[in-house]
């Protein structure tokens, strides 16, 4: 994935939170809503060591056919995501008024 697409995805995250969506924030939140079927998209922090904290997050996405998406650092993420530290992961459950964005990414992914 090109950057400025990774760089426009993590904005949506931030325009579903505002826009009265739902997200949960870190890798155990992340898992339990793919597990759940209850993610609708995955944001992911290529800055995370160790890796394994989050390896196991692009699987569960395929296997669920969730799309997903890797973001520069944790602290962006964080940022988007309306907390004052950085996260490895984040996941969209309701887009909120960010839905018809949302139903871009995924079809330019596919």
């Amino acid at each position: 994935m090109a950057e400025n697409e990774s760089m426009a995805d993590v904005s949506m995250l931030e325009k579903a939170r505002k826009t009265g969506g739902k997200i949960r924030v870190g890798v155990n939140e992340c898992t339990k809503a793919l597990e759940r079927g209850k993610a609708k998209y995955v944001f992911i922090a290529e800055d995370v060591q160790p890796k394994e904290l989050v390896m196991h997050l692009p699987l569960l996405c395929k296997e669920k056919n969730i799309p997903f998406s890797y973001v520069k650092t944790r602290k962006e993420l964080g940022e988007k995501a309306g907390i004052e530290v950085g996260t490895t992961s984040a996941a969209v459950l309701d887009e909120g008024e960010a839905k018809k964005d949302f139903e871009a990414i995924q079809k330019r992914l596919k």
